[in-house]
């Protein structure tokens, strides 16, 4: 659904520019279409599919099949009465790649170059200055990008920010097995980012992760440098997938604060009580929960010593109680994961001309992030961890979260702007780079090389898409 969302607002940028401008769009479709469509409709013209149309005119032929004949009688050149939205087929194609309008008079996925072969009309493409083509071919990103900071104003006007800074994180990280191999270790407070100073940790993972050098500050007094290797973020990625992590790269240390005790499980016949903090299991400290959760594994069907600190209005006791856990290592305890509990946070509420420019800003740090990332997938490591659909659906929560599917609705809008103004031919990107070429030398690329053009960038994207979504099928089985 977030994947169909973008392909619409992506061509609708195109479609609106093109119309602006008296720019006739042929099609305008949700997935491709190649050989037939599930769904077609002109408006007051035809509605059909599967190669069939049945006329919406009184004067139509009833339920026909599609033929070249057909097309040409159903098909006419627009008249001087223009209708904003009457000229164009809308559809949905049976081949769920992505989307395009077809806009006549141009070299584009449709690859109808037997149009290009008629001569030019003043409703086409091809017949409009340059610097109309030019917002025509950068309207779908645009769009995109817009999109994005408009799901990221709603989402701050909606619920704020909350978080517990860096600096008010009194425990500190705790960090992954790969974050330690690197130099982290767990209790250290992230300072800087290649000397930009971090606070919000929901911004300052990223920057971490990208940077060539982080500063943190460890055991209160000390302020230590770690360099950060450029395939860091592979190894956080592999660490995740594998699933030998409970920490992902970086989580707050935290007090083990019990908040449900199960009747009947282990904790209630020891009795634990709500509030207890757990300090220790036998004779190992357990200082936070990252690590009471790492002293708790291995203990199936055994008895252990749980020493915690029960507070009362009178007095804090220091009790040890003997609790026997189950075949999975549980107690039957509920645990405090909000930092916010014990720290204090930062909040932000957003009135609604306030929530604008905030969500510029993040639309812009995830553009500016994702555009660093994209030089790592020039790298072995990179070439192995790129992802098709697959890896798509799985960044989505299996259970559903509004703000959470917002939220990667944004970023992917802003990937996908980024992808399509890459020059690559057949991309946006690959337009606008032979528009300012011609806008530079005042000469257009001839249409045949714009057709071969097209034709090597169409094959470059289809190698990329059965290689990425190859990729996911590899995974699977390993």
């Amino acid at each position: 659904m977030a994947f169909a969302l973008l392909v619409i607002i992506h061509e609708f940028g195109h479609f609106l520019f093109a119309r602006i401008f008296g720019v006739r769009v042929e099609k305008f479709y949700i997935f491709f279409d190649p050989w037939t469509e599930l769904f077609k409709w002109k408006p007051k013209k035809y509605i059909g599919g599967l190669g069939r149309k049945k006329s919406l005119s009184p004067e139509g032929a009833g339920d026909t099949k599609d033929s070249p004949e057909s097309e040409a009688t159903v098909e006419p050149a627009p008249s001087k009465k223009k209708s904003f939205w009457g000229d164009t087929e809308y559809g949905i194609g049976w081949l769920p790649l992505g989307g395009y309008c077809k806009i006549s008079g141009m070299i584009d996925e449709s690859m109808d170059t037997e149009q290009m072969k008629k001569p030019a009309q003043d409703w086409e493409f091809r017949s409009k200055p340059a610097w109309q083509r030019l917002l025509i071919m950068i309207a779908g990103v645009l769009f995109n990008f817009l999109l994005a900071i408009l799901i990221y104003a709603g989402i701050v006007y909606a619920t704020g920010e909350k978080y517990v800074t860096f600096q008010e994180a009194k425990m500190g990280m705790a960090y992954s097995e790969a974050a330690h191999k690197i130099g982290f270790k767990d209790g250290d407070i992230p300072l800087s980012a290649d000397g930009e100073i971090l606070s919000n940790p929901g911004e300052g993972r990223m920057k971490m992760v990208q940077a060539g050098e982080v500063k943190v500050l460890r055991n209160g007094t000390d302020t230590v440098s770690i360099n950060i290797p450029s395939d860091f973020i592979f190894a956080l990625d592999k660490e995740a997938k594998d699933g030998n992590s409970a920490i992902s790269f970086m989580t707050y240390r935290i007090p083990t604060k019990i908040t449900q005790v199960a009747p009947g499980e282990g904790a209630a016949k020891a009795g634990v009580e709500v509030g207890d903090v757990v300090i220790a299991i036998d004779s190992v400290a357990t200082p936070s929960l990252d690590t009471f959760l790492v002293s708790l594994q291995n203990h199936a069907n055994e008895t252990v010593n749980l020493k915690v600190l029960r507070t009362t209005e009178a007095r804090t006791d220091t009790l040890t109680l003997p609790v026997t856990l189950s075949e999975g290592s549980k107690m039957g305890v509920g645990l405090e994961v909000n930092p916010a509990a014990f720290f204090k946070a930062e909040e932000i509420h957003y009135g609604l001309f306030e929530s604008i420019p905030r969500g510029v800003q993040l639309g812009t740090e995830r553009l500016t992030s994702y555009a660093r990332s994209m030089k790592l997938v020039f790298t072995k490591e990179g070439a192995k961890s790129v992802g098709g659909f697959g890896s798509i659906g799985a960044i989505f929560p299996e259970k559903w979260d509004w703000i959470a599917f917002w939220n990667i609705a944004a970023f992917l809008s802003v990937a996908l702007a980024f992808m399509n103004i890459l020059p690559i031919p057949a991309l946006d990107g690959g337009h606008v780079m032979f528009l300012l070429y011609e806008v530079i030398t005042r000469r257009k690329p001839s249409e045949k090389f714009m057709e071969y053009a097209q034709m090597i960038g169409m094959g470059l994207l289809i190698l990329l898409l059965l290689y990425a979504n190859g990729m996911d099928i590899i995974r699977l089985f390993k």
